[in-house]
């Protein structure tokens, strides 16, 4: 083979590896999207949680208190899972 042939195979197996990486990268940002999106829906639930918790203080039920603080850490957690994937 020349040299002409093997930068030829060199560049379509690049391109081809390149093509394939856009592909997983794009599929990637979808899941992280979703995640995202999950994710937010959660954030709403714990905020309402907070807010029932903080305005009934006194009143706030050691259930309702720990469901709060799990809410909470599951969503630390998830973003941090999220901006971990995008580093």
């Amino acid at each position: 083979m020349s040299l002409q042939d093997d930068l030829k195979k060199l560049s379509d197996k690049i391109k081809q590896y390149r093509d394939e990486a856009r592909v997983q990268l794009h599929l990637a940002r979808e899941d992280v999207k979703d995640e995202w999106d999950d994710l937010e829906q959660d954030w709403e639930r714990f905020r309402n949680k907070i807010d029932q918790v903080l305005h009934d203080a006194e009143g706030a039920s050691r259930e309702a208190r720990e469901t709060a603080e799990k809410l909470g850490e599951d969503l630390k957690t998830g973003y941090q899972n999220i901006r971990n994937k995008l580093k």
